[in-house]
């Protein structure tokens, strides 16, 4: 991790686009910073925490996206500058909270850093939050590179104080997680005092500024503030135009795909043809800059991922132009031109100007292109898997087979982590729903509550131990309270795992590396009034015989805490295997075995392998974690394990 703390003005650094962030939101004096981890923005309170200490900082990995933002808040009334980070999906958890805040205003500088995840590479779905600045009239910026993500953040904070709102800065997946070089600017020394201003007073009983309420007013505040946000745009630093001053062609673009624009014209050797005009403050659009680069061509061509944002924004502008204005043509998603969903590359807008200026273009030499593709097609693929020793797949082995040996058609309603895979091979297709974090319980409450319907399929729902505190608690609760019939699963691997092993409530250690209470979840449980199991997953019949009993069972939440470390985490701290793996040929009867190999093509961890020599099973010695687990599934006792 780089040196973000480092105090030497004017020297350049090597920084993550996250760790660029968290750099300037050191510049601006930020004093409170407050997260959920979520891929991929979760480097950015990672740098944060790391060096919280020793910058007199507070940082804090929250319980959820919407207690961040409102912790973050809390700090920004009281003269704090703070900073609340998050992925897409965290957003729409904040959006209740965030759009009472947008009516209200806020006190020091608040940022909110959005992390979108366009190709949804870590995420279960593909959202473009842009549209949530638009809905909710929020100033958006969108920074395309390391140093600009430290300069832009930076000047946020000036921003939002100077408009008295929250400003978002939106990023993607290639900013946070690319290296660039950022050149460094100067760490406040300043003293910070936090004193929250709006006492009530006697003499004067007024309504505090923080409080929203039926005041249509403050919406036309809002809209004041956005208007002045547009007039400070014309002028960013951010904004800016390459090209000549008429040309054949002009792309609009920003974030990421500037790159992409940049190096396709750069490729084609068009630069003095096609023009690019870069935006990074995209809502409100500066309408005055935009109708000035419009001027230089009649053809335009949008660049950007996921939603045609700024396209949209442009076309309604273009609307309003003055009846005599040559007709512009436009290009992008609408027209076709720009992919819809996914990740952009300079391939793609290589191929839209080739199109559009009508020339020809040959990326390498065909012999080679041919052979390239050939060779790819002999790349295995890289199936959808669970972690060697990773306890959830001894949960899901447990779910299968307690499952069919009820015999009802149960099934499992999946929740957002790296249980997530159990709707593919790595949990054995368990898991029929997935939504939002917490959604598995929300979605077993309305199935448990359908026996007057002739409902009688046993419902599983799922939850990790950090989604159980970020989301499920109100869910079961209205098990609970309204009588539903699930059992609710939480899958206590001690660690947020999926996004960088981040602690939570039940870990006993903070953000900052400090010890804490260990919230319990299964008095928490018990308080509830649910019946709460404890299990070790890895006790395979002991697992599927409690599963059985409580399927048996008619009535209320029945809660199971699949309690085993996760494996990388136990790893890291012990630096030794539990067990020495190995698997005797003589004992092993290869594809005779039940399901045809059900160790390596069923059970499917990634430390067994199949040995097609031999025609026997075998450990990856390079992969095996020692836990042990497959010597309870093989049915002919030929895995043997061997105590370290």
């Amino acid at each position: 991790m780089a040196s973000i703390e480092l105090d030497a003005p004017g020297t350049t650094q090597l920084l993550l686009g996250n760790e660029a962030i968290a750099r300037g939101a050191l510049e601006a004096g930020i004093g409170f910073a407050a997260s959920y981890p979520g891929t991929p923005a979760s480097e950015i309170m990672d740098t944060l925490a790391s060096i919280a200490k020793g910058m007199g900082i507070h940082a804090e990995w929250s319980v959820n996206e919407k207690v961040a933002l409102e912790a973050a808040a809390g700090a920004s009334f009281a003269g704090i500058r703070a900073i609340a980070s998050m992925k897409q999906n965290g957003i729409n958890v904040a959006c209740d909270f965030l759009i009472n805040l947008t009516m209200t205003g806020i006190g020091k500088g608040l940022i909110l850093v959005v992390a979108d995840d366009p190709g949804a590479i870590s995420s279960s779905n593909e959202q473009d939050s842009r549209n949530i600045c638009k809905w909710m009239n929020i100033p958006l910026l969108e920074p395309s590179n390391a140093q600009e993500a430290k300069d832009m953040t930076k000047w946020a904070f000036e921003l939002s104080e100077e408009l008295d709102t929250i400003c978002i800065i939106r990023s993607v997946n290639r900013i946070g997680h690319t290296r660039g070089n950022v050149k460094l600017g100067e760490l406040p020394k300043r003293e910070q005092r936090a004193y929250f201003p709006n006492i009530w007073n006697m003499f004067d009983p007024t309504l505090s500024k923080f409080a929203a309420g039926p005041f249509p007013w403050l919406h036309n505040m809002l809209h004041q503030k956005l208007a002045k946000a547009q007039q400070r745009f014309e002028s960013a630093p951010f904004n800016w135009y390459v090209g000549p001053d008429k040309a054949e062609l002009l792309i609009i673009t920003s974030g990421a795909s500037t790159s992409c624009c940049t190096e396709a014209v750069k490729e084609l050797k068009l630069d003095h043809k096609i023009g690019i005009f870069k935006l990074g403050t995209t809502w409100p659009i500066p309408e005055n800059l935009v109708e000035k680069q419009l001027s230089r061509s009649q053809k335009v061509l949008f660049v950007e991922e996921v939603d045609p944002f700024i396209e949209r924004s442009v076309m309604e502008l273009a609307a309003n132009l003055p009846p005599d204005s040559p007709r512009l043509v436009f290009y992008g998603k609408r027209s076709g031109h720009i992919p819809s969903y996914g990740e952009l590359h300079p391939d793609v807008v290589i191929n839209m100007i080739v199109d559009l200026m009508g020339i020809t273009y040959q990326a390498r030499d065909i012999t080679y292109e041919k052979k390239a593709k050939e060779l790819s097609m002999i790349i295995p693929g890289r199936a959808l898997n669970l972690c060697p020793g990773c306890p959830h797949r001894a949960t899901f082995w447990a779910v299968k087979n307690a499952l069919q040996l009820d015999g009802r058609d149960g099934f499992v309603c999946g929740d957002i982590g790296c249980y997530a895979l159990g709707f593919a091979a790595g949990g054995y297709y368990q898991s029929r729903t997935m939504h939002a974090m917490g959604s598995g319980a929300g979605v077993a409450n309305g199935l448990g509550n359908l026996i007057q319907f002739g409902f009688e399929q046993p419902v599983i729902a799922l939850c990790g131990d950090s989604t159980f505190f970020h989301a499920t608690i109100p869910a079961l609760i209205n098990g609970v309270y309204n009588k539903s019939n699930f059992i609710l699963l939480i899958l206590d691997n001690n660690a947020t795992a999926m996004t960088g092993f981040q602690p939570h409530p039940g870990t006993g250690m903070t953000g900052a590396g400090e010890q804490a209470i260990s919230i319990n979840m299964e008095a928490l449980c018990h308080s509830l009034g649910a019946h709460v199991e404890v299990c070790d997953p890895f006790e395979l019949e002991n697992t599927t015989a409690i599963l059985l009993k409580l399927m048996a069972e008619v009535g209320g939440v029945k809660v199971v805490i699949m309690r085993r470390e996760c494996e990388m985490v136990r790893a890291k701290r012990e630096k030794r295997f539990p067990y020495v793996v190995h698997v005797d040929p003589d004992i092993c009867i290869g594809e005779a075995c039940g399901c045809n190999r059900v160790c390596t093509r069923v059970f499917q961890c990634p430390g067994l392998i199949w040995d097609r020599e031999a025609g026997k099973s075998k450990i990856d010695e390079a992969v095996c974690t020692g836990c042990g687990l497959c010597v309870e599934i093989c049915p002919e006792g030929a895995i043997i394990k061997k105590a370290t």
